[in-house]
């Protein structure tokens, strides 16, 4: 990996980690020179970084206006779900179909990572977290272009959260990602259907609130919490996050 494209990656991460971790709210204006200043890159590497979170549904742009974080509307939201809930069965079935004790092993190092976060860390890493659950299995799944999706899905999905989410306790999302595993080992897919299915369903009735209203927060304050490496986590937050 060259420098320069270190650095791209490395701009794309802070920024997408930021909203995903909803310290970046929908709707947050991302100016292309404010972002080169604050993550030390060129507006050309800067640009690269908005084009990728663009096509995964994360930032909205225009060739004649400013950035900005996504807003997607309570429709686009209802799809994001239904298009989840059809892959994440199919996830379900490849995963029980692969499965090994070594996959067993991944997934409940991610989750002992989960409860670890839910006492040490903040909220809105516990969030991140618990979303990237769902792409540790389509990613065991085996079908690279279903894990993808599912990470675009998942990635959306905190948007969603950020503006219309209820507050979620954290230990339930890890009893239930815990409860998946030992359907999985059973090799019982009718029940890691079912359970999955009920999993989302509760984070998609707890996705569709009414809407809240941004937090006004400085844009360089928060890009300052992610730059030093893009998997940092903020040390503070005032927000409560969704578990995905």
């Amino acid at each position: 990996m060259t420098i320069e494209t270190g650095k791209a990656e490395t701009a794309y991460l802070a920024i997408k980690h930021a909203i995903i971790e909803q310290a970046l709210t929908p709707g947050t204006r991302l100016p292309e020179d404010v972002l080169g200043t604050h993550l030390n890159v060129s507006r050309t590497l800067i640009r690269e970084a908005l084009a990728r979170l663009t096509a995964e549904g994360l930032v909205e742009a225009g060739r004649k206006r400013t950035a900005t974080v996504a807003q997607p509307s309570r429709a686009e939201a209802q799809s994001v779900f239904e298009a989840r809930a059809c892959l994440e069965r199919e996830v379900v079935r490849l995963v029980i179909k692969n499965w090994t004790p070594a996959m067993g092993a991944v997934l409940e190092g991610h989750v002992r990572s989960e409860e670890e976060a839910a006492r040490d860390l903040p909220p809105t890493v516990c969030a991140r977290l618990a979303g990237e659950f769902h792409i540790k299995l389509a990613q065991l799944g085996g079908n690279p272009v279903i894990e993808r999706y599912i990470s675009e899905l998942v990635s959306r999905c905190s948007l969603i959260l950020a503006i219309y989410g209820n507050p979620h306790s954290s230990q339930c999302g890890i009893d239930e990602h815990r409860t998946l595993i030992e359907s999985f080992r059973r090799g019982d897919e009718k029940t890691a259907v079912r359970l999955m299915v009920s999993h989302l369903t509760g984070v998609q009735e707890r996705a569709l609130m009414p809407e809240k209203k941004p937090v006004d927060e400085d844009l360089g304050s928060i890009l300052g919490r992610y730059i030093t490496g893009a998997g940092v986590h903020p040390t503070t937050t005032t927000r409560r996050p969704r578990s995905a």
